[in-house]
């Protein structure tokens, strides 16, 4: 009733692993994903600078920066030039890079990342703070 296969399968190898087609594990698949999180966090960060410069927000950037070159193997991550921003809400810019500090600390834990999780902790705690009313600051 059928006729039966008789080239191999495209889907599957019976010989294993395909040397042509690359690889990662799973470690270095959270590193590129923890990585890419935090550049974008260090992207949100930047624009919170150019609309409110701080010096809690360059501190921030300068660690961002050393992590994300951590994790790509020494290279630096891509920065626009803070020259000619127009201006953002800083409460949506807030909310923004508190939920990206989130998606990182997710990743740091899952990979065990120690310092990478403080650190996206202590960003979600500071963009927390930035969003609360200043009358309850001020308590």
């Amino acid at each position: 009733m059928y006729e039966p296969i008789r080239a191999k399968s495209v889907h599957s190898t019976v010989d294993g692993p395909n040397p042509d087609f690359p690889h990662r594990s799973r470690e270095e698949e959270l590193d590129i994903q923890l990585a890419g999180h935090l550049a974008a966090l260090l992207a949100v960060t930047d624009e919170l600078r150019a609309t409110r410069p701080s010096a809690d927000l360059d501190t921030a950037a300068e660690r961002l920066t050393e992590q994300v070159g951590r994790l790509r193997g020494g290279r630096a991550p891509v920065r626009a030039p803070m020259s000619g921003r127009r201006e953002k809400n800083a409460a949506a810019l807030h909310r923004r890079a508190h939920a990206l500090a989130g998606r990182a600390l997710v990743v740091a834990a899952s990979r065990a990342d120690t310092a990478a999780a403080i650190l996206a902790a202590e960003r979600m705690d500071a963009h927390t703070a930035a969003l609360e009313p200043r009358e309850l600051a001020s308590r």
